[in-house]
């Protein structure tokens, strides 16, 4: 049996640990939450997450469409994004698919002689932190331009008040 065929037949087993990992590096009383509210109204986050990390694995196994894993990791990668973590820990959740590949398989595949069927697919998760990383960035970006120009729209409000305060002065300096 492949590896994919392997995965495929693990399939909800590794996306239930794939989401454990990812909720891993947030706060225990975070993850808690998260995993016990299913509601995707009062936990957006948590049901993303285990959304994403579903919609990833079937579009990692198939490996068809760039632009679908895109989508998909994009919704991820948004919340990842505004929240406060270094770039390498808001990308980490790619490689901790990895990672988990390497914990359930690496033995079984070595003793079946079939390494090289886990080195091929790990190529595809590398790929996918490349994309990933686009993603990131072409978000981080949008962010701190949307915070420029808040502050561009700040400044000129302030400069506004500051010329109506000066013409209020100048009008009842002329009438004193």
């Amino acid at each position: 049996m492949s590896l994919v065929q392997k995965l495929s037949e693990r399939k909800e087993d590794l996306t239930a640990k794939w989401y454990d990992l990812v909720l891993s590096s947030y706060p225990k009383e975070t993850q808690e939450v998260w995993r016990s509210n299913k509601d995707q109204f009062t936990n957006p986050v948590g049901v993303t997450i285990k959304k994403v990390t579903g919609e990833l694995f079937d579009l990692i196994l198939e490996w068809k469409s760039a632009d679908d894993l895109a989508k998909s990791l994009e919704e991820l990668i948004k919340i990842r994004t505004v929240q406060d973590f270094a770039p390498s820990k808001a990308l980490s959740f790619v490689f901790l698919f990895k990672k988990l590949l390497r914990d359930e398989f690496m033995e079984e595949l070595k003793k079946e002689g079939k390494l090289d069927e886990l080195l091929a697919f790990e190529a595809r998760i590398d790929n996918l932190g490349l994309i990933a990383f686009d993603i990131y960035t072409k978000n981080r970006d949008l962010i701190a331009q949307m915070r420029i120009e808040e502050v561009k729209r700040s400044h000129h409000m302030l400069l506004r008040r500051v010329n109506k305060i000066e013409d209020a002065s100048a009008k009842g300096a002329g009438q004193v």
